[in-house]
């Protein structure tokens, strides 16, 4: 299993939701422009202070 290290949950962020590093983007937002068929390079075009490694954690949390 993966090192989840990027994905946090915090009740004081988004309600306690994972998210990425403590930061207001949540794993569910990030999956859910991924199933829309946004790539990742638009993501971090659309959210420059992520990280290639937050999206695949991201995934890999929801798998």
């Amino acid at each position: 299993m993966p090192t989840l290290d990027r994905i946090t949950q915090r009740a004081d962020v988004m309600g306690g939701k994972a998210c990425i590093r403590g930061l207001r983007v949540t794993v569910g937002m990030v999956v859910g422009q991924i199933a829309t068929g946004r790539s990742v390079a638009d993501l971090l075009a659309d959210y420059p202070y992520l990280e290639h490694e937050d999206i695949f954690q991201a995934l890999a949390y929801a798998a």
